[in-house]
């Protein structure tokens, strides 16, 4: 069992996006972006999937999973080839929870599971990005073993985005 299992709350559960999620993922994305001052264009809040996550998430080599407690979405995270890169990278995307339920390893536990999706699939690197003022989400993938680039990669559309991390898997 890992750490981050370890400490995840007991009622919490990580399964699949399901497109009855749709409504609470884009809530949730839209909350915390909101919550870090992440509005401005450049930023996922304004990315057309926000409310339809399940169908884009459906495509080959995607995936998205919610975190769940007593049927009610606290979070997620997912992962997609990455626009404009090589065959072999993907990009680990919208890893968003809800304040009350972070710092309880399931930031970790979610990427976790998100990173044994894209080995799965077949992906040879993974690649994530996020701003400074998600200091926790840089130190999370800092740990999780991500290193630290120059700049961006690929054409993900947010140019907003201040901090890129690479892990080979």
């Amino acid at each position: 069992m890992s750490i981050a299992a370890a400490r995840k709350p007991s009622t919490a559960l990580i399964r699949p996006i399901a497109r009855q999620d749709n409504p609470d993922m884009a809530k949730i994305v839209r909350a915390v972006l909101t919550e870090f001052g992440c509005t401005a264009q450049g930023f996922a809040i304004h990315d057309p999937e926000v409310d339809k996550m399940f169908e884009a998430y459906s495509a080959p080599r995607c995936a998205y999973f919610i975190i769940e407690d007593h049927g009610n979405v606290v979070g997620g995270g997912g992962l997609s080839p990455l626009k404009g890169g090589d065959r072999d990278t993907c990009e680990l995307q919208k890893f968003y929870i809800l304040p009350e339920w972070r710092g309880q390893g399931l930031g970790q536990h979610l990427l976790e599971k998100g990173l044994e999706a894209a080995h799965a699939f077949g992906f040879k690197r993974a690649y994530i990005e996020t701003t400074a003022q998600m200091n926790h989400a840089a130190a999370l993938y800092r740990h999780a073993g991500f290193t630290p680039i120059d700049g961006p990669v690929g054409n993900t559309g947010h140019f907003s985005c201040d901090r890129w991390y690479v892990k080979e898997l």
